[in-house]
């Protein structure tokens, strides 16, 4: 049995040995914003903070889970108070097909967690690891800045990517 805090409330488990975070959230426990991607920790799509840290829940067993805090997507925010980077998400109209959005926002606020200012060569280092098959990565850097700095403004139509 694996007992951990999800988003702020207290749940318990029974899966197999080694089974990921990952099928646990969605298959077990219906957290369905964390995506599976490639299953080998290399894209990023099933980030969530583990601990206060981003990890990859694709790759460590579920039993590492015991005892922890784990925030999805779900728990980041809610829908009348977004995350300042879910907001500037939708500001700065990052998400094209969607997909990785999830991963690339839960990399995102640890980031800003750790480093509120962050300069591009910081924002790309800390958000290379989460792949977008968009490329949507000037619209995701400019939603970083926009968060750390409050801006809620959107992009300028020439600024937009056609």
């Amino acid at each position: 049995m694996t007992r951990f805090s999800l988003n702020g409330r207290d749940v318990e488990v029974s899966v197999p040995e080694g089974m990921p975070p990952l099928w646990v959230l969605r298959d077990e426990l219906g957290m369905t914003g964390t995506k599976y991607g490639c299953g080998i920790a290399q894209c990023g799509a099933c980030t969530v903070h583990l601990d206060g840290e981003a990890v990859r829940s694709c790759q460590i067993p579920a039993e590492t889970l015991d005892g922890s805090k784990v925030v999805t997507i779900e728990g980041l925010g809610t829908p009348e108070a977004l995350h300042p980077v879910q907001q500037a998400w939708i500001d700065k109209q990052v998400a094209q097909c969607g997909y990785c959005q999830s991963g690339q926002i839960m990399q995102a606020a640890d980031l800003l967690k750790r480093n509120p200012n962050p300069g591009d060569q910081q924002i790309d280092d800390s958000m290379s690891g989460n792949l977008c098959r968009c490329g949507t990565y000037p619209r995701i850097r400019e939603a970083i800045r926009a968060a750390a700095s409050g801006d809620r403004s959107g992009p300028k139509l020439e600024e937009q990517e056609v």
